[in-house]
């Protein structure tokens, strides 16, 4: 197959992870503010849309990391070939689908260095993933960044909650405060996430020969990528902002302030530091901070095990699937094609199969089937069994 096709694909189904991640990762940004009501579910996603694009244009070291760092250079310059990271690419977007239908916010940029991970390691060896920058960029910041978001969340929902005592007009002082907070989560995220896919596509171009080694994305690359990741971001992800927003725990302006502002420091210091951390971790480990600063008991254990657990599997599970891509596009020409058809139809399953319990800007706070892990609290405080 002519290469100039081939990396026209990938770079085709790059952009198309970005919408996914877009899509999946909306809920980072405007999950809390729904929930509380600071902002309607359309606006909230219009809002995130465009800070989202801003923020794509705002840095490019997270790209590079991605570019040039992980996947190690042989004799032969890099040693990922463009089919290599199609098949990577095929891993993420399965994962991210599989988790968007069962409402998880699990990592998309763990989809993504699992499944180029999974496919290098087939189509490479072991050699070819550079140890240092995969525990140093990715692994460390995976258990760090959300412990300290949840550190600093709830030192901040412990004051926040203690100034609202004094003053029950401030709980709609924070529920403003969201509006700004939330925004900077979204601006946030485009300097993060939105690299991740610049990183892939300039990864792509490198290995085929069509951009010098050890440069940074090109203009062309950083436009595209900031608008698929916009234009995913509106589309909303509506499962995964009900299971952030309400089905953690149940939260209050107060704590929705302090968990955005802790997600948003998180992000821009690892944004500026080159680390590829997970979004998603970190505004997960926020909700849950804030849920303890209110009550230990107000948070719903059995949600947040779900999620830690996806969290756990996602980088070896779309390493898993990225790894089989990748023996059968090793067959030739054919087994791309045949990669393509098994991954669009996984997609358009799931697609279909989410229809039959539709999740929208409409419904996406009712809480009518919320785990129940809370509800004991609740039932004390109204003195009922």
């Amino acid at each position: 197959m002519d290469i100039t096709l081939v990396v026209a694909l990938v770079i085709a189904l790059a952009l198309f992870f970005d919408f996914t991640n877009g899509f999946h990762d909306t809920a980072n940004a405007m999950a809390t503010p729904i929930a509380t009501g600071a902002l309607k579910p359309k606006v909230a996603v219009a809002i995130a849309a465009v800070l989202n694009l801003v923020g794509a244009f705002l840095s490019t070291e997270v790209a590079k990391t991605i570019s040039g760092g992980l996947i190690r250079e042989g004799e032969q310059g890099i040693q990922i070939t463009p089919v290599m990271i199609f098949a990577g690419l095929i891993g993420a977007i399965v994962w991210n689908m599989v988790t968007w239908f069962l409402g998880l916010p699990s990592s998309s940029s763990h989809a993504l260095f699992g499944g180029l991970i999974g496919a290098t390691i087939v189509g490479a060896g072991f050699g070819a993933i550079d140890g240092a920058v995969l525990l140093s960029k990715i692994v460390l910041p995976a258990f760090l960044a959300p412990v300290i978001a949840g550190v600093v969340a709830f030192t901040a929902t412990k004051i926040a909650l203690a100034l609202t005592r004094k003053s029950d007009a401030s709980q709609g002082g924070f529920r403003y405060g969201q509006i700004f907070t939330s925004s900077l989560v979204s601006l946030a995220h485009g300097t993060n996430d939105a690299q991740k896919t610049m990183g892939v596509i300039t990864l792509t171009l490198v290995a085929a020969g069509f951009q010098a080694s050890g440069t940074g994305p090109e203009f062309w690359v950083i436009v595209v990528c900031a608008l698929a990741i916009a234009l995913g971001t509106y589309m909303g992800g509506w499962r995964i902002i009900r299971t952030l927003g309400t089905r953690i725990t149940d939260v209050s302006p107060p704590q929705g302030f302090a968990a955005e502002a802790s997600t948003t420091a998180t992000i821009l210091a690892s944004s500026h530091l080159g680390f590829a951390l997970s979004t998603t971790q970190v505004a997960s480990g926020s909700v849950i901070g804030a849920g303890l600063g209110k009550d230990r008991r107000a948070v719903r254990w059995r949600v947040a095990g779900r999620i830690a657990i996806a969290w756990l599997i996602t980088l070896p599970a779309a390493g898993l699937v990225a790894a089989l891509a990748e023996l059968i596009a090793r067959i030739g020409p054919v087994g791309i094609v045949i990669d393509a058809a098994i991954g669009l139809g996984v997609i358009v399953f799931i697609f279909l199969r989410s229809r039959r319990s539709v999740v929208a800007h409409h419904n996406v706070t009712d809480t009518d089937q919320v785990p129940d892990d809370a509800s004991a609290l609740e039932r004390r405080k109204a003195g009922t069994p």
